[in-house]
């Protein structure tokens, strides 16, 4: 038997021994390798020039093959129509105001500074830009000015020759025809073509139309500072649109404007001093399509929500051909905005009352009215959808002891400020028997006859029935009683109840800041919300509101749009009998009333008698859901207590109506509060 230390040795002698077979293998390998060497680098080159040869050989066919195709109608000159629930025509989007013009009546600062925005290589490529591709992608990557991968080639060849169809196909024949084109026609034609075909906004497919649009002159008189204007705008423009109506847009706007201008300074497109001299345009005011009404608030909307459904941009839904079916009643709507500027007095001291009103399907969210402002040119901001109101008192309802609203119906009441379309919700949930809807615009798109998408009401139950009715039978028993909310004993089918109407807001008396007037049965919720503001700062709306406090006008102008609607739902008040309320208001103004109000001030209304100064005081005794504004306050004409004033009537407002903090605040809002449908 071999010793542990004669064992190891023998292992030791064997190892090496494979080490120096090893060994001996890979000096073979390395040898073979550096003879054969030669050998292999002309396969692998052999097989580089293969394939090289076999792509330039395909894009010599491909490139052959190619025909330049006539510019397409539906991307010249088709746009997107709008329509109400009953098909009736509401307004288009889309570059349908287009006039050919040459290229010679284009100013050459006006072609030098769309080459210095889109393509600062036009000139001297080949139709593509891989240079320029890059570029676009580092300045995304680093946060630069936004540019533009394709070339103005490209551009035209895209928007005039071929279909907005997204593929890699239509890309690369996108690339092909843009060389094919430069190689066949100049440098002027090609842009000739561009500028009478490239979108500007404001329905302008065009530089013609563009420069008449915006500044009210033909292409041929536009100065450098408008001619690099438009080519600023190229790059966004259903954002750019709205400049000079818009703050922000413009100040973003100028700021790519000064880039323009400074890279045609440095190309020597312009000199030194027409760089110096330069300033900034003013704009011409000129709403995108039709501009009748309001009804530009509602086609806003319904774009911003269509682009979104169709996963596109809206400026690519305006050029698309699309029809979009809404769910607004238009009849109902014009209605709304004849009532609404009948009954709203003019501003008093430079303090002007907005009123907002939204109604909406129970249990299916269609937003049948959208009533955001009267005058689109001068407020382009809907304050129906964007403009944030002060709740006070307005979600109390839900708050009572022993309800558990479930989501999303608890974001709604946890914001101080909601949106007018975001409480409307609310109450619609409760007429629905506690269904949330998420609010929506748009019903159905089609294009060429085809339908190319169909919404789908976005519901979930937010609470149980029975606290649905139990909020619906408090707010009865509360207007019957113009008590608090308090329990209410039995069981109640709120569908058996007449139309529910609440009235809350902010403030009340002198300092009331903002009211809202809720109704709603099985069939229809409306939300009435008024407010105020003073050069751009919330006001009290105590004082603005003509023969009747706020509360009071409130309820009459919600009355008379139930009544508009059709009365949908039983015990609605009697025809005539709201508008005999506003036929016996005497003339003279009730300011300093306001804030709170219940429903013994409709009752007085619809009764169609003239509110005296002693029945008014006594029908605000009897006022209101909540008692928590305290017995001093409520001693006041106005103010119920269905108008929380925790600050009473020194609330910091001074006497010139300006409120700091409170009333209405613009509201834009973050992707993680949008629903389905409109954006609350």
């Amino acid at each position: 038997m071999s010793s542990p230390r004669h064992t190891s040795r023998s292992r030791l002698r064997t190892l090496r021994s494979h080490l120096r077979t090893l060994r001996s293998h890979l000096r073979t390998l390395r040898n073979r390798l550096r003879r054969t060497r030669p050998r292999r680098l002309r396969r692998a080159l052999a097989a580089l020039l293969v394939l090289f040869l076999t792509a330039c050989a395909a894009l010599v066919v491909a490139y052959r093959m190619t025909e330049i195709p006539d510019p397409h109608p539906e991307t010249v000159s088709q746009s997107t129509v709008f329509v109400d629930a009953e098909g009736e025509y509401l307004g288009r989007r889309g570059p349908v105001d287009r006039q050919d013009i040459p290229l010679k009546q284009v100013p050459r600062h006006v072609q030098d500074a769309v080459i210095a925005a889109e393509n600062r290589s036009f000139r001297t490529d080949s139709g593509v830009a891989p240079a320029a591709i890059l570029r676009a992608a580092l300045a995304t990557v680093t946060g630069g000015e936004r540019q533009g991968g394709s070339t103005i080639t490209q551009q035209y060849v895209k928007n005039a020759l071929l279909t907005p169809e997204q593929s890699l196909s239509r890309k690369a024949r996108e690339a092909l025809i843009a060389v094919k084109l430069d190689r066949t026609r100049s440098k002027d034609e090609i842009l000739e073509g561009y500028f009478n075909t490239v979108y500007f906004g404001r329905g302008a497919a065009g530089v013609e139309s563009a420069a008449r649009n915006y500044f009210g002159v033909g292409a041929k008189d536009l100065t450098v500072s408008q001619g690099a204007a438009l080519a600023s705008i190229v790059n966004i423009p259903s954002y750019y649109e709205r400049a000079g109506a818009d703050a922000k847009v413009t100040r973003t706007l100028e700021r790519r404007w000064v880039w323009v201008l400074d890279a045609m300074a440095a190309s020597g497109a312009i000199s030194e001093r027409e760089r110096t001299d330069a300033r900034f345009p003013a704009f011409r005011f000129y709403p995108p399509g039709d501009t009748d009404g309001g009804r530009q608030y509602l086609i806003d909307a319904a774009s911003a929500e269509a682009a979104d459904r169709l996963g596109i941009t809206e400026d690519q839904l305006a050029r698309g051909g699309y029809k979009v079916h809404t769910t607004f009643d238009l009849g109902l709507q014009d209605a709304t905005a004849e009532l609404v500027r009948d009954r709203t007095p003019a501003a008093t001291k430079g303090t002007r009352l907005h009123t907002a009103v939204v109604a909406t399907v129970p249990g299916d969210g269609a937003i049948r009215v959208l009533y955001g402002g009267s005058d689109y040119a001068h407020q382009p901001f809907n304050d129906a959808v964007d403009g944030a109101v002060e709740a006070g008192t307005a979600t109390e309802p839900f708050a009572f002891k022993g309800l558990w609203p479930g989501e999303p119906l608890t974001d709604v009441l946890k914001e101080a400020a909601p949106t007018p379309v975001r409480l409307n919700s609310a109450y619609a949930a409760v007429a629905a028997g506690g269904t949330y809807a998420a609010p929506y615009t748009v019903t159905k798109i089609t294009r060429a006859g085809r339908t190319v998408h169909t919404t789908d009401p976005k519901t979930r139950a937010s609470m149980d029935e029975k606290q649905a009715t139990l909020i619906t039978a408090l707010l009865h028993a509360s207007s019957a009683s113009g008590s608090a909310l308090e329990p209410v004993a039995g069981k109640v089918d709120a569908a058996s109840l007449p139309a529910t109407s609440h009235s809350a807001g902010a403030g009340s008396g002198p300092g009331a800041r903002t009211v809202w007037q809720n109704v709603y049965s099985s069939r229809l919720a409306l939300t009435v919300a008024l407010f105020a503001e003073r050069g751009g700062k919330p006001a009290r709306v105590a004082g603005l509101t003509g023969a009747f406090p706020p509360a009071e006008h409130a309820a009459l102008e919600a009355g008379e749009l139930w009544q508009l609607a059709g009365s949908p739902g039983a015990g609605a008040p009697e025809a005539g009998g709201w508008k005999g309320a506003w036929a016996g208001a005497g003339a003279g103004d009730v300011s300093g009333d306001g804030g709170g109000g219940g429903s013994k001030a409709g009752d007085e209304a619809r009764a169609g008698d003239k509110v005296s100064a002693e029945d008014k005081a006594a029908a605000d005794k009897e006022t209101g859901v909540n008692d928590n504004a305290g017995a001093e306050d409520r001693s006041k004409p106005g103010a119920g207590a269905g108008v929380e004033d925790k600050e009473g009537t020194d609330d910091g407002v001074g006497d010139d109506g300006v409120e700091d903090g409170a009333g209405v605040t613009r509201k834009v809002p973050s992707v993680g509060e949008k629903e389905d449908g409109v954006v609350p």
